[in-house]
């Protein structure tokens, strides 16, 4: 089951990895022991970047910032954090680790290269009901993850922002984790109605007859909505249709089926006895609870900040797409934008910038990237601190 969208192909990784001078690496609480966890997106050479924000309950730091109008252009990282307000200290950490690697922003100018103030924004979510209540991230495990992130990416820096034996170190911490989804970092305690949400990754390289031939699009998302994720007629993830490449194979799921049988009548039934969504909204679905989807969409591209802002409008289409309903008042639906201008001219300044025919390219397939992202994340999920993964209820005995 699958869509055309341009001629469009997952990158070699499916995930964040697959943009040029991005890096993502996770962590989790109590120096990994714990039930809540932090994923980092840093560019380390700085991308221009935005914000949208749709839900009603946000939780975030630094948004004001990447409003157009304002004055900073770009961040270092970008953060997505559990843990609730309390996450939000992750990216203290970040901004620590990331200033003692000589990266942020050179406030007093460049004739002060030491008067470094790192750029980075923010979002959490409502996971404190999984696993204990005090179990969340701080200044610590942001730190971990920026450094995890930064050993991601340390292989295409230049400029001597590390040292080559540093990168060989950072290279090691960030070994094994570009491309992982579920369990992982902010998507440790994340849930999805009643099923267990998490952290999903997808990417998409423009071929070559398009305009924008080699750009690649990734998103890193974390699902924790208070709608739901699958299609109840079906059991099947509302996201599905706008699989690449047969990109959830290595889940058992291959045209509408889970290693090879349907769903059936009786997983749909257990699917829709523990979430939220039946075949019609319900009061008690519309109940106040607190619940957020955040994510990064990131792409090579050299946008301006208005177009960046423009790209994590798009991306908001997936979220609509894959997750019913969305943007509820007690939802914090947050997306970032990053581009790091790494493909094509690498322009800076006035100069960078996309035509409006590349842009509405951007704009469709960041929002079908979103959509698989979501997918990876649901599918990658696995059951936890008594919260069942949708694989679980729909192959239960």
């Amino acid at each position: 089951m699958s869509i055309e969208l341009f001629g469009c192909q997952p990158g070699p990784a499916n995930s964040l990895a697959d943009v040029a001078g991005i890096g993502v690496g996770h962590a989790a609480c109590e120096d990994g022991a714990g039930d809540s966890g932090v994923t980092m997106i840093v560019a380390p050479k700085s991308a221009t970047a935005s914000v949208d924000v749709r839900g009603g309950g946000p939780g975030t730091r630094e948004t004001d910032l990447l409003s157009p109008h304002n004055t900073v252009q770009s961040v270092h990282a970008i953060g997505l954090c559990g843990g609730s307000a309390f996450g939000l200290d992750a990216l203290t950490g970040a901004m620590v680790e990331l200033e003692s690697r000589g990266i942020g922003f050179p406030v007093l100018g460049p004739e002060h290269p030491d008067k470094l103030v790192p750029i980075v924004p923010g979002a959490v979510i409502f996971d404190l009901l999984l696993g204990r209540w005090d179990s969340r991230p701080d200044a610590a495990t942001g730190a971990a993850a920026t450094a995890t992130a930064l050993g991601a990416v340390a292989g295409n820096m230049a400029g001597g922002v590390v040292g080559a034996a540093e990168q060989g170190a950072a290279k090691q911490r960030g070994s094994g984790q570009a491309a992982l989804n579920g369990n992982v970092g902010a998507g440790l305690g994340a849930s999805a109605g009643a099923l267990k949400g998490g952290f999903g990754q997808a990417s998409a390289v423009f071929p070559e007859a398009t305009p924008l031939a080699g750009v690649t699009v990734a998103v890193g998302i974390v699902v924790n909505p208070q709608g739901a994720v699958f299609d109840p007629a079906t059991g099947l993830p509302w996201g599905l249709a706008a699989e690449l490449d047969g990109e959830f194979a290595r889940y058992g799921l291959a045209d509408g089926l889970v290693d090879g049988e349907p769903v059936g009548a009786e997983g749909v039934k257990r699917l829709k006895s523990k979430n939220l969504l039946g075949t019609k909204i319900t009061a008690d679905m519309l109940a106040p609870k607190l619940n957020t989807t955040i994510g990064v969409v990131s792409t090579d591209a050299p946008l301006t900040k208005a177009q960046a802002k423009r790209l994590a409008l798009a991306g908001h289409d997936g979220i609509a797409r894959a997750i019913r309903p969305a943007h509820m008042p007690m939802d914090g639906d947050t997306l970032f934008a990053m581009a790091t201008g790494e493909h094509g001219s690498g322009a800076t300044g006035v100069e960078r910038g996309v035509d409006d025919i590349g842009m509405s390219l951007l704009s469709a397939v960041a929002a079908n990237t979103v959509e698989r992202a979501i997918v990876h994340a649901v599918l990658a999920a696995e059951s936890a601190f008594g919260v069942p993964s949708w694989r679980d209820v729909v192959k239960e005995m």
